[in-house]
């Protein structure tokens, strides 16, 4: 079994399939890259540089854009991706609950 994979040519990122150790060298989709750091089973490795701003591509559409600079071999998760929709846990305030209370 491979150890991650892409789905789409037009993927930058692939989806781990087992924990990626660094250093370790894959081929996926065509390409090589050595892992960077420790990628956990379902977190995704980048395939090739994505410059900050760029669009994060998996399964052939865009998930995210980069906030930084992503080397390839680069664990790519929320640390340095932002959703087009937001991550839901920055600069929104807290739901009000609702009350209980009969008028």
């Amino acid at each position: 079994m491979n150890p991650a994979i892409a789905i789409s040519d037009q993927d930058n990122v692939a989806t781990a399939l087992e924990p990626l150790e660094p250093g370790r060298v894959l081929e996926i989709a065509g390409q090589r890259v050595t892992v960077g750091a420790a990628i956990p089973r379902g977190h995704k490795i980048a395939l090739r540089s994505i410059r900050a701003g760029e669009p994060v591509i998996k399964y052939g559409s865009p998930i995210g854009m980069a906030t930084t600079d992503i080397a390839a071999g680069t664990h790519v998760h929320t640390h340095n991706v932002e959703s087009r929709r937001g991550r839901g846990d920055r600069g929104a305030a807290p739901a009000s609950p609702k009350s209980t209370e009969l008028p």
